[in-house]
This record gives structure tokens, C-alpha cells and sequence, in this order.
């Protein structure tokens, strides 16, 4: 069987996930980061408050992922918990969008679904997705505290209470590593609520 015509560049992404995974392994900052970040997630499940998540794109489609591992299981059977991505709605996206703007959807989500102890994070690739940084705005105000997933730059890192960013500028490369993190944070949530006999 001859090879693929796209065997080295197959391989040469492959490289590059693994390089960046290896840099995440190394970085110890941001290794005490997702420590943090997992105790916030377990501080607003045990306080009986909710996850909300969102972001754009194909960040987007990693937010309702996350959220569907803390609702439904990650690794075994045990109770759901309150996570939703937020911009799942098509009617008040759009309503929100036409009346408002595009950059205050997940804000005014927030001030309708957020309480105080609730728990957000933000995905934002670039670190700079304005709608993202109005909501994280937003949370100071509401009393809920916030988690950005960024890379290497963007002012995300200010607007947030806690950032973690991954030491890339290369989306897909980036998004990778997002749901990573993001199942090492259900992981631990799992494991430590819910830990099994």
C-alpha cells in the first residue's frame, strides 16, 4: 500500500499538538491555574450554584461540550450538574443581536440566568472577543466569578478573575488544548463530588 501524499503533513500537525501539549505540561503557572480553576468549579456545585459558559465559533461548540460533560457524565454514572453553554438559544441570540448588539448577547444571558456564586467561563481563542469580555464585565457586577480560556495574549487576561492561556496563537491548536482543560476540570469535579467507592 503506497503511502498518503498527506502522511507528512498529517504527521507534522500531529507534532504540533503534542509540542503544545508538552508545553502546557511544563508550564507550571498555568498548571496551578487549572488547579485553581477546578476548585471554583467545585465551590459553586457544592454551594449549589451553576456553571455558565460561553464563547464563539468553534468555541462555541466547545462551550455546549463542556457543559454536556458536567450535565449528562464524563467518566461513570453519577448526578447531573447545573451547566448550560450559553447562545444555545436561536431566538434570544438573535433578538439580542438585533436589538442590542452582537457584542452583548452573552451579556444580557448573564444578567437574565446569572445569580451571584454562579460560576462563568469564557472562551475566547484570540483573548479578545469583545462580546466575551462585556460578559466578564458583567460578572463583577452580578457577583459571579469568572474563568477565561484564552491563548497567548488578548486583554481577556485582565477581565477575568482567573486565565488560563495557552501558550499558542494558533486556534486550532489552541481549542485542543481548551477541551483538554476543560476535561481535566470535569474530571476532577467528577472524582471529587461524586467519588467512587
Amino acid at each position: 500500500m503506497s503511502s498518503s501524499p498527506h502522511r507528512s503533513f498529517i504527521e507534522q500537525t500531529i507534532r504540533q499538538s503534542m509540542d503544545l501539549k508538552q508545553r502546557l505540561l511544563q508550564d507550571q503557572s498555568l498548571l496551578q491555574g487549572i488547579g485553581e480553576a477546578a476548585e471554583l468549579c467545585l465551590d459553586c456545585f457544592r454551594e449549589g450554584n451553576r456553571l455558565l459558559i460561553a464563547g464563539n465559533g468553534g468555541s462555541a461548540a466547545d462551550a455546549q461540550h463542556i457543559a454536556a460533560e458536567f450535565v449528562c457524565r464524563f467518566n461513570y454514572e453519577r448526578p447531573g450538574l447545573p451547566a448550560m453553554a450559553l447562545a444555545t438559544n436561536y431566538s434570544v441570540m438573535t433578538a439580542a443581536g438585533n436589538d442590542y448588539c452582537f457584542e452583548q448577547v452573552f451579556q444580557r444571558e448573564l444578567e437574565a440566568n446569572g445569580r451571584a456564586g454562579d460560576l462563568f467561563i469564557g472562551i475566547s481563542t484570540s483573548g479578545n472577543s469583545q462580546n466575551i469580555l462585556n460578559a466578564l464585565e458583567s460578572c463583577e457586577r452580578l457577583g459571579i466569578r469568572s474563568i477565561g480560556l484564552a491563548g497567548e495574549g488578548g486583554r481577556i487576561r485582565e477581565a477575568a478573575d482567573l486565565c488560563l492561556s495557552v501558550p499558542s496563537d494558533c486556534t486550532p491548536r489552541i481549542q485542543e488544548c481548551h477541551i483538554l482543560i476543560g476535561h481535566i476540570l470535569c474530571e476532577i469535579v467528577e472524582n471529587r463530588l461524586f467519588p467512587r467507592l
